[in-house]
């Protein structure tokens, strides 16, 4: 019986601590073991300051920088298409103008899309101001954007869909535009 009236004690002691140690107020604590965990410093996800930085000099898997940033000329003159003529190749080109040039440019590139009353009309692109241009030059523009026309990198992606946009924009000029060679291979289709 004094083992039980021993237990019974210890219990009515523990519940009794318990309960009397939750009754004050215990907002600010009499001693912080490790403030700095305590009071540590939130930062917003993705926010300047909260983010780390790269190593200087560092460049993601599978990223090619750009060489050209700033000089539609220069790219113009260096970059040449890698692509063949070939109907995959204008196939493809023609199904990524009528996917992401199509809604400014038009069905024919002559700057009369869907969108134009909005916005202010594109430059055509049947002018001989673009047909002079390089082929480096007119993927440059669609890489890095000209004027009101943003980048297209991101949704044309890989280097060899712009580069088959800048094929199929060749066909669309020579379409309306068709040379001495053209016309015969016409006739004797």
């Amino acid at each position: 019986m004094r083992i039980f009236g021993w237990m019974v004690g210890a219990v009515a002691v523990t519940a009794a601590t318990l309960v009397l140690t939750g009754c004050g107020k215990h907002e600010k604590p009499n001693f912080i073991y490790m403030p700095e965990m305590v009071y540590s410093p939130s930062f917003k996800a993705q926010k300047e300051g909260s983010m780390r930085v790269p190593p200087a000099g560092t460049v993601p898997r599978g990223y090619t920088p750009y060489p050209y940033p700033d000089d539609p000329e220069l790219a113009g003159k260096m970059l040449k298409n890698p692509l063949p003529r070939s109907i995959a190749v204008m196939n493809r080109g023609k199904a990524l103008f009528n996917t992401y040039c199509i809604v400014c440019h038009g069905p024919f590139g002559e700057g009369d899309g869907a969108v134009v009353p909005k916005f202010p009309r594109p430059p055509t692109l049947q002018s001989d101001k673009i047909k002079n241009y390089p082929d480096g030059r007119i993927f440059h523009i669609i890489t890095r954007g000209q004027n009101l026309m943003p980048s297209y990198a991101a949704p044309l992606h890989d280097a060899e869909e712009r580069w088959s946009v800048v094929h199929y924009l060749r066909a669309l000029y020579r379409a309306k535009h068709p040379t001495e060679s053209d016309r015969k291979a016409a006739k004797e289709w």
